[in-house]
């Protein structure tokens, strides 16, 4: 590995050798570093990523992570977990080698995290992150251990209290919406159907089969570094078909009605998830009805469906989850009076014995 000048540019190039991934020897260069110290600083990091062990970096061994996971994961996936990596997890680990950052390091860094005003779901995500990275490294590149499991975790996966908002409340809310006829169908799409933002976001309207009051549910959009993306569903149940009341049909055709000349390619509704965002806090602030986050439609949709005594299995299969576990966790917090009806209704049966 040798640094020299250029002759033709001024600037400094570098000489290295590396193994490549079918096992041979290749030689390379690499050009247009404006010191000695960054030529060489480079060549350190490339060939500690093409022959990775535990001296190296642990920003390096990240960069080896997302070269892996950007193969398998959603692009929106990859960008939200380089976003918290970046800002919460690289500024306190990056520098260090892998195989030195201990239990105490964790700790250290997890007690940091917890004097900030984050929410427990977020301070959960984080360590979540940072433990993903290192069970990489312990399954496929044979780190002796993480030290996560032993610093123990943080945060919590639900907050003690979902929020959602009653049919009551939820009329009372559409009221202030009745004057912007987009923002008005993307709302009662949003809690009649419990679809999810970026699915509502990508409709198109040949998505909508006006006979058979159907939705097809095949695509989401995403807005990734300026950009709208449209991806698959977040879940491979997210591909779905949902059945859409008379009243809400009507109000699509309505809508439909009124545009120029509507291509089935188009988007339904060509609006962003920051339109939508502060047109809730503004229907929230007239409306008077209690402070909630536009992804908690769906959450109330489930409480909706439940009172009317749907299954979590009907429920899941509506919503589009991958797993029953996570119909139930929601119904669970949204439907509490259902625990208790259990013990009114034995003591029912019990009296009705007697």
């Amino acid at each position: 590995m040798k640094a020299e000048k250029d002759p033709k540019t001024g600037k400094w190039l570098i000489q290295y050798r590396y193994t490549d991934w079918q096992g041979k020897r290749r030689k390379s260069m690499k050009r247009g570093f404006a010191t000695k110290r960054e030529a060489e600083e480079w060549a350190r990091d490339f060939l500690s990523k093409k022959s990775p062990d535990f001296n190296m970096k642990f920003k390096n061994f990240v960069d080896l992570y997302f070269e892996d996971m950007e193969t398998r994961l959603r692009a929106s996936t990859v960008t939200r977990k380089h976003y918290l990596i970046d800002l919460k997890i690289l500024p306190y680990f990056g520098e260090k080698p892998i195989n030195e950052i201990s239990v105490s390091d964790i700790r250290t860094w997890q007690n940091m995290m917890l004097k900030e005003d984050y929410s427990q779901t977020y301070l959960r995500t984080m360590n979540n992150e940072i433990k993903a990275i290192f069970n990489y490294a312990v399954k496929y590149y044979d780190l002796p251990h993480n030290p996560c499991v032993k610093a123990g975790t943080i945060g919590r996966h639900n907050a003690d209290e979902m929020e959602f908002w009653t049919k009551d409340e939820f009329d009372q809310f559409i009221e202030t919406m009745m004057k912007k006829r987009q923002s008005y169908l993307a709302f009662m799409i949003l809690y009649w159907t419990g679809m999810r933002l970026g699915e509502l976001l990508a409709l198109t309207i040949g998505d909508i089969d006006m006979e058979n009051r159907e939705i097809s549910i095949t695509k989401s959009l995403q807005r990734m570094k300026g950009v709208d993306v449209v991806t698959e569903p977040k879940t491979r149940r997210g591909i779905r078909t949902i059945s859409v009341p008379k009243f809400l049909i009507a109000d699509i055709q309505d809508y439909i009605n009124s545009l120029y000349k509507p291509e089935k390619t188009d988007r339904l509704l060509p609006i962003t998830k920051y339109f939508l965002e502060h047109e809730i806090k503004r229907g929230i602030k007239e409306s008077g009805v209690k402070d909630i986050h536009i992804h908690c439609l769906r959450h109330s949709n489930c409480a909706l469906l439940a009172s009317l005594g749907f299954t979590p299995v009907e429920i899941a299969e509506r919503l589009g989850h991958e797993k029953v576990e996570t119909t139930l966790n929601i119904y669970s917090h949204v439907m509490p009076e259902k625990r208790n009806g259990v013990a009114d209704r034995l003591d029912r049966l019990y009296e009705e014995g007697m």
